[in-house]
């Protein structure tokens, strides 16, 4: 786990996949994943890899850091 970071994680891809009105599927497709694990990591139930990451983090325009909880601004 991420520590309190995985939280922080679920509510910003949310929050984030909101801002830009997208669906679970149109943001998986978007970045290369599936439905199921963008629905999975919002809710914390599982993690992460390292390149779902940086997929996230490109298509929104933030940091890693920034997703994970580290930095409060993108």
């Amino acid at each position: 786990m991420f520590c309190m970071t995985t939280n922080m994680f679920s509510v910003r891809l949310r929050e984030l996949r909101e801002r830009k009105n997208l669906d679970k599927k149109t943001l998986a497709e978007l970045c290369g994943l599936s439905k199921n694990q963008i629905g999975r990591y919002e809710t914390g139930e599982i993690e992460p890899s390292a390149k779902s990451l940086m997929a996230l983090a490109d298509y929104f325009g933030v940091s890693i850091d920034y997703l994970l909880g580290r930095e409060n601004y993108f």
